[in-house]
């Protein structure tokens, strides 16, 4: 039961990410938005856990920015994480970016699982008048026991 309800939240995730990568195609790569995500336990339909972020351009001398957050998760959501840490690759609808963009509400799919260390996908988009996605795919790495599958919802503040 658990494996399946996997498979189908991460085929979700998966053909999500691919939809969202064609409506994206005139996107621009801007860089990666790193976040380590508090630790705490899934409370079955829904968890919420904080996040400290940074956001660095593709290039060395690109721009830097710093974000707190909080990420919301509905759906299944059994178990305890921590030391989770989520890379997203920062795609723009303008060519036109500075760093604080990124604030805002991001929402999509999400799926995890992990039994003393663990994997995550998300497929997320929003920020600054819609014009950010958070993807193709965040990988997320985790310690602890989870099961998670379900719509998430990100805020991200920019930290001055």
């Amino acid at each position: 039961m658990k494996r399946s309800l996997l498979s189908v939240a991460l085929g979700v995730v998966f053909a999500a990410s691919a939809h969202l990568a064609q409506a994206q195609d005139k996107g621009l790569t801007v860089g990666t938005l790193e976040c380590h995500e508090a630790s705490g336990n899934g409370l079955v339909f829904m968890s919420s856990r904080d996040l400290n972020c940074t956001f660095s351009g593709l290039n060395k001398n690109g721009p830097v920015a710093h974000y707190t957050g909080r990420i919301n998760r509905y759906g299944l959501d059994i178990g305890f994480t921590q030391n989770a840490v989520i890379l997203w690759q920062v795609v723009s609808t303008s060519d036109r970016f500075t760093p604080g963009d990124l604030t805002g509400k991001y929402g999509g799919l999400t799926a995890q699982v992990g039994w003393g260390g663990g994997l995550g996908a998300s497929v997320l988009f929003g920020g600054t008048h819609r014009g950010f996605a958070l993807q193709p795919i965040s990988i997320q790495g985790f310690n602890g026991a989870n099961l998670a599958a379900g719509i998430a919802e990100v805020e991200l503040r920019a930290v001055s």
